[in-house]
């Protein structure tokens, strides 16, 4: 029952935004976080926090409720996925 297919991590779309000749320590750099910070949000290690995402609206400008958003899809999907127990509505 899977309202979606399995949507992007927000690393992963950030990779896009990324200019091509920008490594991840520049990025990191121009963000003011470490450079394992960005490299594990890059490669979906780790979310996309409402402190990353203001980070991130600055820097690209873009909204940050957006990231949020992206994120928030991408761990609903991933839960859906897990065994749940049968719980009956009240």
């Amino acid at each position: 029952m899977s309202r979606m297919h399995n949507p992007a991590h927000p690393g992963e779309v950030l990779q896009e935004w990324l200019p091509e000749d920008m490594t991840v320590t520049e990025a990191a750099k121009e963000l003011q976080i470490s450079r394992v910070m960005l490299s594990k949000v890059l490669n979906g290690k780790a979310g996309v926090t409402a402190g990353m995402a203001l980070l991130l609206s600055v820097w690209l400008g873009t909204p940050p409720d957006v990231w949020l958003g992206m994120q928030t899809q991408w761990d609903l999907w991933q839960a859906e996925q897990l065994p749940r127990p049968s719980i009956k509505m009240a």
